[in-house]
């Protein structure tokens, strides 16, 4: 039984009140004629979030979440499907499993993202039945595939009458999607969008009917800009383990109210509004809902003094009270190792016009513009004072595949930086000044099973992340002191970026124009075709 000043989200009313809870779920709710202090708020609900890019296996991401007063997550486990197929699902939920903290998780929708790159596995229209089958599957996860919804492709569309058929919703993805295109994606019966940048954007696919997720997440954030026209969740899309030792959605909340929305319709924002869209039996305090409680100070500070979830004290003065062992999952590399010859591209000339991707700071776009580049020993050379600089695309899955080209705006004077984690596909990435730095920081990616690595001069630093190349087992505190450290090193080495690995991640995302590189070559987003590195 729990006594205090309850946040009624069906009538908006914020009255004293004892809570009665047995065997899990409220058995009753009664209003009290006292004076109580403190507040009694349904579990908070991140309605969409990528775990995967915390960094952190659910059961690490649990134990940072809980204690900010989330007690469930509608989480889309797109990255690891594109690396473990329906295995890597099946993971997250056991692991997830181990825990308090309620995962609902969406059936990825688009695996692989694209024909144009190699992934560890596809996801058809038959999966997608079997998982939504899944009793903590609750939704087809986001449609990135806009083009085909709107061209009609038949297996776009099988996924979605399958959705349709197993009565869950679809959430969406369609960055600037307006007009009569917007009409076919919302007639095809998407329901949610959580990439609006402006409020224009917004508000069309408002009035259309569109539920708008208001999103701040590490890197993509929208809310300031966005809290105008209105939404109806505030999510986090993706969080960084760094961010996430300063809160989550309660930090989200703060910032809503702090922007000038009533604080209690911020609340419902991450309460009854996602446990209504997604049919789950808890997000307000109600009798016959599950007991998932916040206990805070004060509306508008939001501190939390203790979490609940089905009704067992699981978190105390910042603190969770439970215990935490990830699972591990057997390693998903079948690359061989590398040499410096790997890294080389050949001309018989003296010199070369090549192509060259422009990084745009702080922007999952990118430009395209061209160099002369010298020839040495029948090798192309990088021009490091021009800050032009190496860069490939390591096939993980087996087919030992590479491909080579040219960057600019990671002003590295030395060395090398890799990564597994690269959108969407996740093959290995690598940016550097010279093959023999390449090679030494993949095959130390290579070595450690997935992860972020470094080479510069005689040394190496990694951060192992041997959970499907995209997560730690340690807490999320080891791994952003890690990652901090990493981020450190590069500054030493000449990068003015404020996220390096993050901006290397998605030169492999190939639904964000203008050029990016896979494992099958350079690609023009914009034409939709591969492109020659030499012009």
């Amino acid at each position: 039984m729990l006594k205090g000043n309850i946040l009624n989200v069906f009538s908006e009313e914020i009255y004293p009140a004892e809570i009665m809870v047995e065997k899990g779920i409220i058995k009753c709710v009664k209003p009290l004629n006292e004076d109580l202090k403190g507040y009694i708020l349904p579990g908070f609900i991140d309605a969409h979030i990528h775990i995967e890019s915390s960094m952190l296996t659910p059961s690490r991401f649990s134990e940072m979440v809980i204690p900010h007063g989330t007690t469930a997550v509608v989480a889309d486990p797109h990255e690891i499907a594109n690396v473990m197929g329906v295995d890597g699902i099946k993971y997250m939920i056991k692991d997830a499993s181990s825990v308090p903290l309620k995962f609902f998780f969406t059936a990825p929708s688009c695996v692989p993202a694209t024909p144009f790159e190699t992934s560890g596995s596809i996801l058809s229209s038959e999966d997608i039945d079997r998982l939504l089958d899944y009793r903590e599957i609750v939704a087809l996860g986001e449609m990135m595939n806009f083009p085909g919804v709107i061209g009609g492709d038949k297996e776009v569309f099988n996924k979605i009458e399958t959705a349709k058929k197993h009565k869950k919703p679809i959430d969406g993805h369609a960055p600037l999607l307006t007009g009569d295109n917007l009409c076919k994606y919302v007639a095809a019966g998407i329901s949610t969008d959580h990439e609006c940048t402006q409020p224009q954007e917004a508000f069309e696919k408002r009035q259309m009917g569109m539920k708008i997720m208001l999103r701040e997440g590490s890197s993509a954030k929208n809310l300031e800009d966005l809290l105008s026209v209105g939404g109806d969740f505030i999510v986090s899309d993706d969080k960084h383990p760094e961010d996430l030792l300063q809160g989550h959605l309660d930090v989200m909340i703060k910032k809503a109210v702090q922007l000038g929305l009533d604080p209690v319709k911020a609340i419902k924002m991450v309460t009854i509004n996602p446990a209504q869209h997604y049919s789950l039996n808890n997000g307000a305090i109600q009798p016959g809902r599950s007991a998932d409680l916040v206990i805070v100070d004060d509306l508008e500070k939001l501190n939390v003094e203790s979490v609940y979830i089905n009704g067992k004290l699981v978190s105390e003065n910042g603190r969770p009270k439970f215990p935490v062992k990830p699972l591990t999952v057997d390693s998903t590399f079948l690359s061989s190792k590398k040499t410096r010859k790997d890294f080389e591209i050949f001309s018989p000339n003296e010199s070369e016009k090549v192509r060259v991707i422009d990084v745009v700071e702080g922007q999952l776009i990118t430009g395209e513009s061209e160099a002369i580049l010298n020839v040495e020993n029948s090798k192309i050379q990088p021009k490091i004072d021009d800050d032009i600089l190496k860069i490939a695309v390591v096939e993980r899955y087996g087919h030992n595949r590479i491909t080579n080209a040219f960057v600019r705006g990671f002003g590295l004077k030395s060395g090398a930086i890799a990564s597994s984690v690269a959108h969407d596909s996740h093959n290995i990435i690598v940016v550097g000044t010279s093959g023999e730095d390449m090679a030494r920081a993949v095959n130390l990616i290579l070595k450690n099973k997935g992860g972020i690595s470094i080479t510069m001069d005689a040394k190496q630093y990694s951060l192992k992340l041997p959970i499907a190349g995209l997560m730690s087992v340690e807490s999320a505190r080891e791994v952003s002191l890690k990652l901090k450290k990493l981020h450190q090193v590069v500054s030493t080495m000449g990068s003015n970026l404020k996220s390096p690995f993050m901006t290397m991640s998605f030169m492999a995302l190939l639904v964000i124009p203008k050029i990016k590189i896979s494992d099958q070559g350079l690609f023009d987003v914009e034409s939709f075709q591969f492109v020659d590195v030499i012009k």
